[in-house]
C-alpha cells in the first residue's frame, strides 16, 4: 500500500515530491585486492600488532559511525565475477566464467544486455547514477563505421563503445576498462614500473594493452593514430595519478548532480571501484590536497612499505568523500546535510592478493582461493538516518557477526526502495541469487540460508568451489556449527557433486580440520551434497524455494529430446 501510494505521488508530482525526498543516498565504495587485515578497523578482530598495522583513519571512521562486519563475503575470490555478483545479485559462473576473470585487451561484455543491474535498479526510481574506478566486466568496442567491432583488432578508439558501462544503467561513467595496469600503457615519467610497460614505451600505433582513460562512451586518451594514446595532457594515462583522477571525477558527478536544477531534486547513486591496491603499486602524489604516496604508516606511526601507501589511497578517498558529505548541505532536505540520509559503504572485491597474514586476517590462504582468506573481505556500512548506525565517527560503533554477501546488496537495495524483486517463479530476470541483508545492517538476525563460493587456485581446475550452511536442520535436529563444504570443479561445470573438505568455521576459522570422514557427520555430508546440487542446479538461491524435484535434462546431442516440458 505504501509503495502504491509512493508510485502516485511520484507520478502526480515528479521525482521531486515524497518519493524521491525519502530515498537515501547511496556511495559503494569498493577496494580492489584488500583484505581483513589491510585496515586498522578491523585490527581487534585480526590481532595485528600496532608496528605492522597499517592505519586507516577514514575506514575507522566509518566503522564507527556504522555497522563493521566480521563475517562479510564476495561471491569470487577475483575480481570480475565478484563485480558481476555485486551489480546483478547473480554468480558469475552461472554466466560463462566459471573461474578466473576476463583476460586479454578486450574481454566479452559479461553483463547480458536485459539483465537488470543495481544501476538500472536505482535509475528505475529517478536516480542519478555514476560509476567511476575500474570496470573489468568487459566491453564492446566499434568499428570505423560504427558496427560493433569483433574485438581489440577491429576497434575503432575514436568511435563510442558499443557495450560499457553506460549500457547497464550508469548515466555518468570515468573508467579503467580493468585492472590500472592493463587498461593502458603508461604515460607516467616518475615512480617504479616494471617489465615492459613502463616510459610508455609500449604506447606505439599497435598498441594492445588497452584504451586509457574512457569516459562515458568515448576513450579521451586516444590521439587517433591507430591505438596510440596521449603521452601528454590532462587525459595521458598516468599510472600514478589514477587515485585522484578518479577521486575528482566522483566529486564532479556529485557536485553537478547537485548543481542541476532538476537532478538536485533527485538520489544518487555512486558505485566507486577503485583501483588500489592491485598490483602494480602506484599510489599517486596527493589526493585532494592530502598527501598518499609516502604517507602510509602503522597504527604506531612507521613508515611503510610502498604497498600500504597504495591502500592508504583508499582512505584517504574515503575521507574525503565523507568530508563532502558531512559538509554539504542535502537540497531535498533543507537544514541537513548530504551524510545523514546517505548510505556510505566501504568493501574489497577479494582477499589480499599477498598471503601475509598482516594482510589475510587470520584465515587461509588469500585472493583465487576459496578458503576464507580468498574472500572474507571487511565491510562497513553507515546511515544514520535509516537506522544503520548513529552517524558518530567519536562513538564505537557496532559490529555484527551475521553472514554477509556482496552478491546480498540487489535484494538489499530493492527493500530499502521498496521495489519487489524479479519474480523468477514468473519468468522474469534478475537478483536470483540475492537476499536482503538490511535486517542484519539494522543489528537483527538473518534467515539462515546457503552461500557458494568460487574460483580456488589450489583445486586441480580453479573452478572448484565450496558451499556454506550454518546451523543446518536434519532430521529435526539442528546440527550447530558454520559448515563449509569443498567440492570440486564438477559442481559448477556439470552440476555433479563430489565432496572433498568440510570444516566448521565457528570451531576451525582457519580451516585446519578437514572432517570430510568423520562417520557422525555423514548425514550431514549428505545433506550439504543436496544442498549444493539442488542450489547449483536450480538456477539460482531464490529459485531453489520453488524448483520442481524431479527435473529434465537436455542433450543436444541427441537429435530427439525429452517430452515432458
Amino acid at each position: 500500500m505504501k509503495q502504491a501510494l509512493f508510485a502516485l505521488l511520484a507520478a502526480s508530482f515528479g521525482l521531486s515530491g515524497l518519493f524521491a525526498a525519502e530515498s537515501p543516498n547511496v556511495i559503494l565504495m569498493m577496494a580492489d585486492d584488500m583484505g581483513m587485515g589491510d585496515t586498522s578497523a578491523y585490527q581487534d578482530f585480526t590481532g595485528n600488532a600496532d608496528d605492522a598495522q597499517l592505519h586507516t583513519p577514514q575506514m575507522d571512521r566509518l566503522a564507527r559511525m556504522g555497522v563493521r562486519f566480521t563475517d562479510a563475503h564476495t561471491p569470487s575470490s577475483r575480481c570480475t565475477p565478484t563485480r558481476y555478483g555485486l551489480l546483478t545479485g547473480r554468480y558469475a559462473w552461472r554466466n560463462r566464467l566459471k573461474y578466473w576473470v576476463l583476460y586479454g585487451v578486450q574481454g566479452d561484455p559479461m553483463i547480458e544486455a536485459d539483465r537488470p543491474t543495481l544501476a538500472t535498479l536505482f535509475r528505475s526510481q529517478g536516480y542519478a547514477t555514476g560509476m567511476v574506478g575500474k570496470w573489468h566486466l568487459g566491453l564492446r568496442y566499434s568499428r570505423t563505421d560504427g558496427s560493433p567491432a569483433a574485438g581489440w583488432q577491429d576497434a575503432d578508439l575514436e568511435k563510442p563503445l558499443a557495450d560499457g558501462p553506460a549500457d547497464h544503467g550508469f548515466d555518468f561513467c570515468r573508467f579503467t576498462s580493468r585492472s590500472h595496469g592493463t587498461s593502458g600503457p603508461d604515460a607516467g615519467k616518475k615512480g617504479v614500473r616494471t617489465g615492459k610497460n613502463k616510459r610508455g614505451d609500449r604506447n606505439k600505433p599497435t598498441q594492445a594493452i588497452g584504451p586509457g582513460h574512457v569516459h562515458g562512451r568515448v576513450s579521451v586518451s586516444a590521439n587517433g593514430n591507430g591505438k596510440q594514446l596521449h603521452k601528454e595532457g590532462p587525459d595521458a594515462y598516468v599510472l600514478h595519478a589514477l587515485g585522484s583522477r578518479h577521486s575528482n571525477s566522483a566529486l564532479e558527478f556529485l557536485q553537478k548532480h547537485l548543481a542541476g536544477k532538476k537532478s538536485t531534486k533527485k538520489p544518487f547513486f555512486l558505485y566507486y571501484a577503485c583501483n588500489s591496491n592491485h598490483g602494480p603499486y602506484t599510489p599517486d602524489k596527493e589526493i585532494g590536497g592530502k598527501p598518499v604516496a609516502g604517507a602510509g604508516r602503522t597504527v604506531s606511526g612507521k613508515p611503510m612499505q610502498t604497498r600500504y601507501d597504495y591502500i592508504y589511497e583508499n582512505d584517504v578517498a574515503l575521507g574525503r568523500l565523507l568530508d563532502y558529505l558531512k559538509s554539504t548541505d542535502d537540497p531535498r532536505r533543507p537544514g541537513k546535510k548530504l551524510l545523514g540520509n546517505t548510505i556510505v559503504i566501504f568493501t574489497s572485491d577479494n582477499g589480499a592478493e599477498i598471503g601475509a597474514k598482516t594482510a589475510t586476517g587470520p584465515f587461509r590462504s588469500n585472493k583465487g582461493s576459496v578458503y576464507e582468506g580468498g574472500h572474507r573481505v571487511p565491510f562497513m556500512v553507515a546511515w544514520p538516518e535509516g537506522k544503520v548506525g548513529d552517524g558518530n565517527g567519536k562513538t564505537p560503533g557496532k559490529t555484527s557477526a551475521e553472514l554477509l554477501g556482496l552478491q546480498d546488496m540487489y535484494a538489499t537495495f530493492s527493500k530499502i526502495l521498496e521495489v519487489p524483486l524479479p519474480d523468477l517463479k514468473a519468468g522474469q530476470k534478475g537478483a536470483e541469487d540475492s537476499f536482503s541483508v538490511l535486517p542484519a545492517w539494522r543489528g537483527e538476525k538473518l534467515v539462515r540460508r546457503p552461500m557458494i563460493f568460487n574460483d580456488h587456485k589450489e583445486g586441480k581446475d580453479g573452478a572448484a568451489g565450496a558451499i556454506r550452511l550454518d546451523n543446518p536442520r536434519i532430521g529435526g535436529k539442528t546440527i550447530e556449527g558454520k559448515w563449509k563444504m569443498f567440492f570440486d570443479a564438477s559442481l559448477l561445470r556439470a552440476g555433479k557433486a563430489k565432496p572433498l573438505e568440510l570444516y566448521d568455521l565457528a570451531t576451525d576459522p582457519k580451516e585446519e580440520n578437514n572432517r570430510i570422514k568423520e562417520e557422525k557427520l555423514q548425514p550431514l555430508v549428505k545433506r550439504l551434497v543436496f544442498q549444493a546440487l539442488l542450489h547449483r542446479n536450480a538456477g539460482g538461491h531464490r529459485i531453489a524455494a520453488f524448483a520442481p524435484s524431479k527435473r529434465i535434462v537436455f542433450d543436444w546431442r541427441q537429435d530427439k529430446q525429452p517430452e515432458e516440458i
